[in-house]
């Protein structure tokens, strides 16, 4: 069975259009190709109340994987780990091997001159100050360290906002964690190009697929009317074992060439 993930965004920002939200793109596409599957993913401010309830939201639906982004700097609006520690009951405890990699990584861009200091400010130990029983994860690329904390059956994975230290923590410090989670799943897709420019004509063939094989999602996707327009048709498929899921695949795949070809949709490219 595919690992249940939720997403949630903390941001004023994303919320008030100054940043667009890649990252829930990005994590959506990484949590997939591991064999999870993302059942929701939610924008929210930086309101300490709003955190916490859609936090608990998610834990009571059962969700197994909580992904948050953003939040974990040192200005007083990021207000994730205190919110979360709220919610859930936790004291907030300066954490030594937070503490540690914040100091590293101020003593390095000390050193190459990109800040004044490696000074400990009141502002950069913040940053290590997390909820009881949290593990911090090694920031590659910033100064915030990551943080992974269980509650019940529920891991919560809280990642900086800034997409490279997200991306930098999630590809390096969560592999282990993640292969834990998500095991050894398989994903796996295939997409046809079809000479089509209205993808109502498609659609007989992709409901049917659809109905005949419910563990394949089949989705069209169109882009404009008009001529030379040519659509794409996903099949994606998810589960424990490669030649499970290339087996669903191959037979769907098959399926939809017949009826493509009985409703005489050219298929342009396979991929």
């Amino acid at each position: 069975m595919s690992v249940t993930t939720e997403i949630i965004a903390i941001g004023n920002e994303l919320l008030i259009g100054d940043v667009q939200d890649t990252n829930t793109h990005w994590l959506c596409q990484r949590i997939t190709g591991l064999g999870g599957i993302v059942l929701r993913a939610t924008l929210i401010r930086d309101d300490p109340q709003v955190i916490g309830e859609v936090l608990l939201q998610a834990i009571q639906r059962g969700t197994r994987v909580i992904f948050t982004t953003g939040g974990l700097g040192p200005t007083a609006d990021d207000l994730t780990l205190s919110a979360m520690a709220a919610a859930l009951g936790r004291p907030l405890e300066e954490h030594p091997e937070a503490l540690r990699m914040v100091q590293e990584t101020y003593v390095r861009l000390a050193q190459a001159g990109y800040v004044a200091h490696a000074e400990l400010t009141p502002e950069r130990r913040k940053m290590a100050i997390l909820p009881a029983g949290a593990q911090p994860l090694y920031n590659p690329v910033g100064a915030a360290p990551g943080v992974l904390l269980r509650e019940g059956g529920t891991t919560i994975i809280t990642l900086p906002g800034v997409p490279a230290e997200l991306q930098g923590i999630f590809e390096q410090s969560l592999t282990p964690i993640l292969r834990e989670l998500y095991g050894q799943g398989y994903y796996a897709e295939r997409v046809l190009v079809v000479d089509c420019g209205d993808e109502s004509s498609l659609a007989p063939a992709v409901d049917a697929v659809q109905r005949a094989h419910p563990e394949v999602y089949v989705k069209s996707r169109a882009k404009a009317y008009g001529p030379g327009v040519r659509l794409k048709i996903t099949l994606s498929a998810r589960g424990d074992a490669r030649d499970e899921v290339e087996g669903r695949l191959s037979r769907a795949l098959k399926e939809l060439q017949r009826r493509l070809e009985a409703l005489h949709i050219p298929i342009v490219q396979i991929s």
